[in-house]
């Protein structure tokens, strides 16, 4: 199957990120190439991108993208919280701009052998990266009930996840789930019908909540996004698309503190704790997708766009 995904907010993102020619800029989720080739296109002189992704074919598929661009564009495979070795290792100590289009990309849904859509049958796997051992069929078959019901409530914020994970550890007593039809099926039947007739498909944020533990997305977003703002060069942006409430929570909540990371108590008369703003958010509040992309990428209605600039 063909690489193929459409990059949301791509026009923005490129306008927020304020491109200098001679700059250098990290995609992170390098997906299908989209907003690296946004960005190639708009660089000169010693201008470079380097472009980070986990998955073998988003690899190879941004790898024919961006062939146009020669050698002012690096592809590495990696986890981009790994991103300060990848640049280490490249003799680079900062940047001047970062993007990361987080969730999960068209062709990764619309494989049907990857195993991240309830639409179509197929393997329970949904890795990002397949070097991993461990799927979301291990996730399922292995969890306990009570830690099924934890990141279906917490990453999926499913308020059926009790009835979801009861049915789920019944089901699994009388034989090993092993397909998202299966597990599909499983959920549907833990979710009352009234809400499944006007709630959306029942599956959706039980699929989200083990996509999110497999792949550690949370953890991963958390523990990185401050040492991207230390990459960054004065006046450098880091662009975050996020896809749902709990990454954008995350996102806002790092963003706010390095714009104001005063820990001291609000009756101080003056900072004594010594710690100092490293940027400003440039929104307040998330840009979202204009209507005329929601009317030409369906995929495009939950994703929002924060931006942080560098002092």
């Amino acid at each position: 199957m063909e690489f193929s995904h459409v990059s949301v907010l791509l026009n923005e993102t490129i306008e927020q990120l304020n491109i200098r020619p001679e700059g250098i800029y990290v995609d992170g989720t390098l997906g299908g190439g989209g907003h690296s080739y946004e960005i190639c296109r708009r660089l000169s002189g010693t201008g470079r991108l380097i472009g980070i992704d986990q998955d073998a074919d988003a690899i190879a598929a941004a790898g024919k993208r961006l062939e146009e661009f020669g050698d002012r564009v690096t592809i590495v495979r990696s986890n981009y919280c790994r991103m300060r070795q990848v640049l280490k290792d490249l003799g680079i100590e900062r940047v001047d701009g970062i993007v990361l289009d987080l969730g999960v990309s068209s062709y990764q849904l619309d494989a049907a052998d990857r195993g991240f859509t309830y639409r179509v049958d197929a393997p329970l796997d949904m890795r990002m990266d397949q070097r991993q051992t461990k799927t979301a069929k291990d996730i399922v078959n292995e969890y306990p009930e009570k830690e099924l019901y934890r990141i279906i409530r917490d990453f999926g914020e499913e308020k059926f996840a009790g009835p979801i994970a009861r049915h789920i550890a019944a089901a699994r007593e009388k034989k090993p789930i092993e397909t998202t039809g299966e597990l599909t099926e499983i959920i549907r039947g833990a979710v009352p019908v009234k809400v499944r007739a006007v709630g959306g498909h029942p599956a959706k944020r039980t699929f989200q909540a083990i996509r999110i533990e497999l792949n550690h997305e949370l953890e991963v977003l958390k523990s990185s996004l401050d040492d991207m703002i230390d990459l960054l060069n004065p006046g450098g942006r880091i662009c975050v698309i996020t896809f749902h409430s709990l990454e954008d929570r995350i996102v806002k909540t790092i963003f706010r503190t390095n714009e104001n990371p005063c820990t001291c108590p609000s009756s101080f008369p003056v900072c004594v704790c010594g710690k100092k703003p490293k940027g400003r958010a440039v929104v307040k509040k998330p840009i979202l997708p204009s209507e005329e992309e929601l009317e030409r990428n369906k995929r495009a209605k939950s994703a929002k766009l924060r931006v942080f600039e560098r002092i």
